[in-house]
């Protein structure tokens, strides 16, 4: 990846963040963006702030935000969003929140459509557009109704930019269970007897590592031949 510019949206903590330390190791050089400035910060420290990084604060369901963005920071290789605003989703639809809902499908839909509007026209022509859509489209759980169908959806819109954008690829990663901070969000104080419980399921006898989706990424970032699909990194999740 050396000389390569790529922004991670959502890279300031999680699976972002694992995928900017390794693009950062391999020698590129990365934007990470998000809303909040503290983290920013706090992902500068965990990087160890290189010259080769920047951070920007973004609302990616904002369009005047992301085409300001993009304005910008010129000129880019890739494009990878992991950003997800699922704070009060899951619930069962008696207690369903329209507006938690409506940040769902803003932040994991309208954003990556957003990024591919204004960005496509910022990319190299080899450049790509990778998003993470996740477990819950195949494995829908009950109070997880909104992020099974916008999951899925997500999944729709990459293989239609796919043909759209070519040649720029276009791709996703769906992870499974990974233990990143979401966890305490949406298992607040039961997250680690959570996490035991459906690593004990798995037929690889864990739940994933931010890394493990950084790799998956990766490989998708890398593979030129490799556009409209779907990598699902889920520890064999669809199995069980």
């Amino acid at each position: 990846m050396d000389k390569t510019k790529i922004l991670i949206v959502g890279g300031s903590s999680g699976m972002g963040l694992a995928l900017a330390r390794r693009c950062l190791g391999a020698g590129a050089r990365v934007v990470i963006a998000g809303r909040s400035v503290e983290r920013l910060e706090q992902a500068r420290r965990d990087l160890q702030d290189p010259a080769t990084l920047e951070t920007a604060v973004l609302d990616i369901t904002r369009e005047d935000e992301v085409a300001a963005l993009f304005a910008r920071i010129g000129r880019l290789d890739h494009i990878v969003s992991t950003a997800a605003d699922i704070a009060g989703a899951y619930e069962l639809l008696p207690s369903l929140d329209l507006a938690a809902a409506r940040r769902v499908v803003e932040s994991k839909l309208y954003g990556p459509l957003l990024l591919a509007k204004h960005g496509a026209p910022r990319l190299a022509a080899a450049g790509s557009i990778t998003v993470t859509s996740g477990i819950a489209a195949y494995r829908p759980a009950p109070r997880g109704a909104v992020v099974a169908a916008v999951n899925a959806a997500l999944e729709g819109l990459v293989r239609a930019l796919a043909v759209e954008l070519a040649p720029i690829r276009v791709n996703a990663v769906s992870p499974g269970w990974v233990d990143t901070p979401i966890w305490s969000v949406v298992a607040g104080a039961g997250k680690d007897e959570t996490l035991a419980a459906m690593a004990e399921r798995l037929p690889v006898g864990r739940v994933g590592r931010p890394d493990d989706i950084a790799e998956a990424i990766a490989f998708l970032v890398g593979s030129g031949f490799t556009t409209g699909t779907v990598l699902h990194v889920e520890g064999g999740h669809r199995l069980v």
